[in-house]
């Protein structure tokens, strides 16, 4: 989706960044997940996005199984793409802290007791745990030929 991929970068970040890190990419996503809208003509009212990036963004959610077409002209989300609303969660949860200049505009509440909704990190031993507890270790899909070049060595043929 960004016309430009991150080939260098063992990141899933990075690989999340090609599917949804378009500037328009993400809010199509929350209108989806949150103002369920599903036709092409309210994404484009709503966002003032105009009709060919918007078909370009929609056509490359429905190519990443992010969305699937339905009709005409309504795209629905798939688990796939619903599962980027602890995501969408997050980044509105920071951007409520440190780039807006107002109380928060909207809320999540949990659709059956109406409880706050928030994203956190959740140790599987401890349960929440504050983002400055958090570090990383290198994981099972990382390649063996990249840890030989980050070390000094030569990458492997």
């Amino acid at each position: 989706m960004l016309g430009k991929t991150y080939d260098t970068q063992i990141c899933s970040i990075a690989r999340s960044l090609e599917l949804v890190g378009e500037r328009w990419s993400l809010l199509i996503i929350r209108d989806a997940l949150f103002a369920r809208v599903t036709r092409f003509g309210d994404f484009q009212h709503n966002l003032g996005i105009a009709t060919n990036v918007l078909a370009s963004r929609l056509e490359g959610f429905v190519d990443a199984g992010i969305m699937e077409r339905a009709g005409s002209a309504d795209y629905l989300l798939t688990g796939k793409g619903r599962a980027l609303s602890v995501a969408l969660i997050a980044l509105t949860e920071w951007g409520d802290e440190w780039a807006s200049p107002v109380d928060p505009p909207i809320l999540y509440r949990h659709t059956v007791c109406d409880g706050e909704v928030h994203a956190v990190a959740d140790c599987a031993s401890c349960g929440v745990v504050p983002a400055t507890e958090v570090s990383v270790r290198i994981g099972p899909g990382m390649p063996a030929e990249y840890l030989v070049e980050r070390r000094g060595g030569t990458r492997a043929a």
